[in-house]
């Protein structure tokens, strides 16, 4: 599913019960189950592309590979093992010994740096390909990436975060559906960040979704929402 300018956004994510992505030292986040990684796998595989923070992809180092099973449904529909690993980072400045560049995962660059990947010739082998956009007030400018990934051949995208990947979708209403894990902690914190952060919107301005489905897995229950644009 996709709209006629752009991909459908799926946005993926798992917090505690009061509603946190990482606790207080923003340490990477793992407290969803094994079904919970089942779950990612499942929305992964279904995506053409999946969208990651530059901040997100430094935390934790890797991506999440579908794994066989996963990898032969997409190859029985004809569409490759897996989808683009798409990085997006203002300035591209990543360390290329992350172990997520030894990942066999076809990868894409959506940077600001006119200069592209700033790690010389590194790029054609850590990155299939670099999308250099202007800056729109130093945010990369969604109204011109998403029909440039759809004319890429880019229909679906899962948005994995982090934090302010997922705030300039929503400020922007670019997101189309939310997949949320509600899993059994409390974290606390002031400063353990929330999925949405930024300046917030007031009431009237609330971003509105409508439920779909509700499931509860022992002690994990997951929320798919759609938004409500009318």
């Amino acid at each position: 599913m996709s709209t006629p300018e752009r991909p459908w956004l799926t946005l993926v994510l798992a917090q505690s019960a009061d509603g946190k992505i990482s606790d207080f030292q923003r340490a990477p986040a793992r407290f969803g189950s094994a079904a919970d990684r089942v779950h990612l796998r499942e929305q992964i595989s279904k995506a053409d592309g999946v969208l990651i923070g530059a901040g997100t992809l430094r935390a934790y180092g890797t991506s999440l590979p579908l794994g066989e099973v996963w990898q032969n449904r997409r190859r029985a529909q004809n569409r490759p093992p897996e989808p683009v690993h798409i990085i997006c980072s203002r300035s591209a400045d990543l360390d290329p010994q992350l172990p997520f560049f030894q990942q066999p995962l076809p990868r894409w660059l959506l940077t600001l740096n006119p200069g592209g990947w700033p790690h010389g010739g590194d790029s054609p082998r850590h990155f299939e390909r670099v999308l250099t956009f202007a800056p729109e007030e130093e945010n990369l400018p969604w109204g011109l990436i998403l029909p440039r990934l759809k004319a890429l051949g880019l229909h679906r995208l899962a948005v994995l975060g982090g934090a302010e990947l997922v705030t300039s979708l929503a400020a922007g209403d670019w997101l189309d559906e939310i997949w949320l894990t509600v899993c059994p902690y409390l974290l606390g914190g002031t400063t353990a960040p929330t999925f949405l952060e930024g300046a917030g919107f007031a009431e009237a301005q609330a971003r509105r979704l409508r439920l779909l489905e509700l499931e509860r897995r022992e002690n994990e229950v997951f929320l798919h929402y759609q938004y409500q644009r009318d």
